[in-house]
């Protein structure tokens, strides 16, 4: 099985704002996040992350017994210009053109085509082995990562358009699952949120 976590909230989601290769720091509420997905973290055998520290201090609160491996495939994406501005700064319009041109650059930086080819490069290389525990029944793989590279996974288990990240939700310390069937991606569960557990 593999298991992809949301990171937990970061000061720049907690404000509004597009964050994509910058790296604020998880608020205390996103510690919390990572905190309670311990719970639906069982029999992990090995944690990849992404090389944002929001999503490495994520994976190693989730999964505290394992060293994450940084996997560049899983950066989020790169909103160039855009980085840092508030979602209601973006022009309708322009949000518009990159819902419609999945080749167009977000602020000039990357476009989800170009992140679409990295993140199914690497789940088609793990779907290719194996000996990957993608395919395993009993013992699992965890990716912390983003928004965009899970919402881009999911597309890729459900063999459909990259565009359906746009009709897509992911939120702060989800848990999204994919196995694998006869040779094929298969999706279990898309932005399984577990509740926080307040101390008291």
């Amino acid at each position: 099985m593999l298991i992809l976590i949301r990171h937990g909230q970061t000061t720049s989601n907690a404000q509004g704002l597009l964050v994509g290769r910058s790296d604020p720091d998880l608020t205390e509420r996103g510690r919390e996040q990572a905190l309670a997905l311990r719970h639906y973290l069982r029999d992990i055998e090995h944690v990849v992350s992404s090389p944002l520290y929001r999503a490495l201090e994520t994976a190693e609160l989730a999964v505290p017994h394992l060293t994450p491996i940084v996997d560049e495939a899983f950066i989020e994406v790169d909103y160039g210009t855009l980085e840092g501005h508030a979602l209601t700064d973006v022009p309708l319009e322009q949000w518009r053109a990159f819902e419609e041109n999945h080749t167009l650059a977000l602020g000039g930086g990357e476009s989800l085509a170009t992140l679409d080819q990295r993140v199914h490069t690497r789940l088609n290389q793990w779907m290719a082995d194996p000996d990957n525990l993608l395919h395993h029944p009993s013992q699992h793989i965890v990716v912390a990562s983003h928004v965009s590279p899970i919402k881009s996974a999911l597309a890729w288990a459900l063999g459909v358009s990259g565009g359906v990240a746009w009709r897509s939700r992911l939120d702060n310390g989800s848990v999204t699952t994919i196995t694998s069937r006869r040779g094929a991606p298969m999706l279990v569960t898309f932005n399984v949120v577990p509740p926080l557990h307040h101390g008291g």
